[in-house]
């Protein structure tokens, strides 16, 4: 970790920035929550591998390594998300996701150059605008979070999401994990 904010602990995660400045992210665990496990034509699993791969792109240690362990609980599989980083068309992902996935990635990189051919192929492939839209909240969110995270020094991820045990694993399928999350580090309603 970097000592960006001397008053966040050596070993900081997001919990950290969230009992140290809950006043102004005590609505963001509701969102992430609404958009993460709400209803929406995504399933979980890509909306979480959607962030895994935001967070890749991004560079962001502890999100990309977060989020790789919240899509493995919903069954992605962690060489498949190796694989994304390394190169998204060769990858064994469901090729009517690719294009949900590129079009984030340059959403990512450069959000200036957006085209309706990037949106077109997303449709062409069978998703609807409410899809697409859920995805570009989620590529929103995450390189927001990625920032936050970055921006506060905290550019490590200490768990190694292939072992993560079965009892995490089952705490990150439910409902309201965000918002349970955000309540267990300080930040209310």
């Amino acid at each position: 970790m970097k000592r960006l904010f001397p008053s966040l602990p050596v070993d900081a995660t997001l919990g950290s920035v969230y009992r140290a400045f809950p006043a102004k992210l005590s609505p963001l665990s509701e969102y992430q929550n609404q958009l993460m496990r709400g209803e929406s034509e995504l399933a979980i699993a890509e909306r979480e591998l959607i962030a895994a791969y935001v967070s890749g792109l991004n560079a962001c240690a502890f999100c990309h390594g977060a989020h790789k362990i919240h899509a493995r609980a919903f069954g992605i599989d962690i060489s498949i998300m190796e694989a994304m980083m390394d190169d998204l068309s060769s990858a064994s992902i469901d090729p009517k996701l690719k294009p949900i996935m590129a079009y984030v990635e340059k959403l990512t990189h450069t959000p200036t150059r957006m085209t309706e051919a990037d949106a077109d192929a997303v449709y062409q492939a069978g998703w609807s605008e409410a899809a697409l839209f859920d995805a570009v909240q989620v590529c929103g969110l995450f390189n927001m979070m990625n920032r936050i995270l970055e921006g506060t020094g905290i550019n490590e991820y200490h768990l190694d999401p292939s072992t993560a045990d079965p009892k995490m694993l089952e705490e990150l399928r439910s409902e309201t994990c965000y918002s349970d999350f955000g309540k267990a580090n300080g930040l209310t309603d």
